[in-house]
């Protein structure tokens, strides 16, 4: 599905939160299918911007508890950490440019 490394629960703060990188986070399900679309132009962007932001996905249906905290009620959803905050939040598949576009600044 994707190239993005899978984080979890348990895993979140340490990968996401205290990261030192702003951290790009795909919200997602094995079930949408928007979800799928939106993950090939993710691995694109990650490719080509790694160097300055960390790329993640966190299964939402294995990882109830951090979609809840930060009140991810559709996917896909792509939010980005940075210093622990959200400081961007992308609702719905959008096409490569739009999500570049929303990214300015920070990659």
């Amino acid at each position: 599905m994707s190239n993005l490394t899978a984080v979890t629960d348990a895993t979140f703060e340490a990968e996401v939160l205290k990261s030192d990188k702003p951290v790009l986070v795909d919200f997602w399900a094995e079930w949408c299918g928007p979800c799928r679309q939106v993950a090939p132009i993710l691995d694109e962007i990650a490719g080509a911007h790694g160097d300055k932001m960390n790329f993640v996905k966190l299964n939402i249906d294995e990882n109830p508890v951090t979609p809840s905290t930060y009140r991810v009620t559709g996917i896909p959803t792509i939010n980005v950490y940075q210093g622990g905050e959200v400081v961007r939040t992308i609702v719905g598949a959008r096409p490569k440019a739009a999500i570049l576009k929303e990214l300015e600044g920070l990659i």
